[in-house]
């Protein structure tokens, strides 16, 4: 009988993983995610698999972001040499994405040992290293969407999630007794009608469903509400003369933000902000959204094709990318009347830490959130509404103004997850996965009220047979 087993993201929202077990196919991995928050070095050094990578058949990932796709090069780096199975678009996000995070990790082990070397301790040794990440890189086997592979004697698909460009719900069909089973793993699913991205695709039979929960407690404010909200926070923040500092995720959040703030410049209601695009991740991102304009939503890109050629700066004329460091630090002499779009969203590491150095003591200032916010990130210390936070060595009293626009998140709801799952026309098992807790148990009693579903939330390392 076909096996699963939760290895990550298990009532938490990090570190995406499970582990699908049958005869048919092998052992098939899904997502291999890093934890977030805290100490990048200490954290790296935590992570462990239950299991021997060198005997994972294949891996199957449903999109880019780094809590679904981090620990790929540990994998590797500790034996696995199987087929990782992707879309077109996750495959050239992940290159950057991969690269990014272990060019962040090198630096932060050589800073954590120079550091040990001064008190006479031991050094701390990388857990992966660049090499494995190439070698990650030659095992991707891209795949469109609705495209069929096998693996083994059982065929993967993937539709589109609308999460991310080429996020995918995975879905799994094998032969097990004669009969035919399919599991479904969601992924991260998008909104409806989000800005760019299409709505996510309609599955209707599985025998088994891993759907994520991140905002299964609650309801997005609506797009409309969220947009007459940031144009009111952007002129307030620029009458009183400051700078909006904006942790955003490089993948999504950033270009879905550009994509606003530019149809408000085209109509005139956005003062005259200068924007900086200060992250070299998103800027890279940010130009393969534009070579990959055919997998959006063809309603929201279709102005932009027309009438500024699909390109971000031209769009949005007071846009400035900041690749360098030296561009970076120039910002700062900008004492109001600068947008700054920076990582890492969550606010775990990257240029924004710096810029909240410059500037999130000063009640002038905004800092505005987009994105959600783990638990133990400071970013999550500053939505619940810190006096003051440590830095770099340093206290920092907390007087810039705290907003919060959840009506850009990149997820699904409670109603629209609630809405997915009502799509499927048999009775499958239903796991709720990606989400904290309390939001778990929140989507489980609204899926039994609604639907009839009893949904269950697994713990770590649960096995679960269908």
């Amino acid at each position: 009988m076909a096996t699963v087993e939760f290895l990550g993201a298990a009532q938490q929202v990090t570190g995406s993983c499970h582990l699908l077990e049958t005869p048919a196919m092998g052992k098939i991995l899904l997502d291999c995610g890093m934890h977030q928050g805290g100490d990048d070095v200490e954290r790296s050094a935590e992570e462990k698999f239950s299991f021997k990578p060198a005997s994972i058949d294949a891996l199957v990932l449903s999109h880019a972001h780094l809590d679904h796709s981090g620990l790929i090069p540990l994998l590797v780096h500790e034996g696995f040499k199987g087929p990782i199975y992707c879309t077109r678009a996750t495959c050239r996000l992940l290159r950057v994405m991969l690269e990014d995070s272990v060019s962040i990790y090198e630096r932060d082990v050589e800073y954590e040992n120079l550091r040990r070397m001064r008190r006479g301790d031991k050094p701390v040794k990388q857990i992966y290293t660049r090499a494995d990440v190439n070698k990650a890189l030659d095992l991707c086997e891209p795949v469109a969407y609705r495209e069929g592979v096998a693996i083994g004697a059982g065929m993967l698909q993937f539709h589109d999630a609308g999460h991310i460009l080429g996020s995918a719900i995975v879905e799994l069909k094998f032969p097990e007794d004669g009969k035919e089973k399919t599991l479904v793993f969601s992924g991260d699913l998008g909104k409806n009608n989000a800005a760019l991205m299409n709505d996510p695709a309609i599955v209707t039979q599985a025998d088994i469903v891993l759907m994520e929960g991140t905002y299964g407690d609650r309801e997005h404010r609506s797009l409309p509400a969220t947009l007459v909200e940031l144009e009111a926070i952007l002129h307030e923040t620029w009458e009183a003369k400051g700078n909006v500092m904006i942790p955003a995720f490089s993948v999504g959040r950033t270009q879905e933000l550009l994509y606003h703030l530019g149809t408000m410049a085209a109509d005139g209601r956005l003062d005259n902000w200068q924007i900086f695009l200060d992250s070299p991740m998103a800027i890279e991102i940010t130009s393969l959204y534009e070579s990959c304009m055919e997998l959006l939503d063809p309603q929201e890109v279709q102005k932009m094709r027309e009438n500024y050629g699909g390109k971000w700066r031209t769009f949005l004329p007071n846009l400035h990318y900041t690749p360098t460091v030296e561009e970076s630090m120039a910002i700062n002499r900008m004492k109001h009347g600068a947008i700054i779009i920076a990582g890492s969203g969550m606010c775990t590491g990257g240029r924004i830490r710096h810029h909240f150095k410059q500037g999130i003591w000063s009640e002038r200032n905004t800092v505005m959130f987009v994105g959600f916010q783990a638990r133990g990130t400071l970013g999550r210390l500053l939505v619940d509404g810190a006096q003051k936070i440590n830095m770099f060595g340093s206290e920092f009293a907390i007087r810039a103004r705290i907003e919060t626009l959840n009506g850009f998140s990149a997820h699904a709801c409670q109603s629209e997850l609630t809405a997915w799952i009502g799509n499927f026309t048999n009775q499958p098992k239903v796991m709720l996965v990606h989400g904290e807790p309390e939001a778990l148990e929140a989507l489980a009693s609204h899926l039994h009220k609604e639907l009839g579903i009893k949904a269950r939330i697994p713990e770590q390392g649960h096995k679960v047979h269908f």
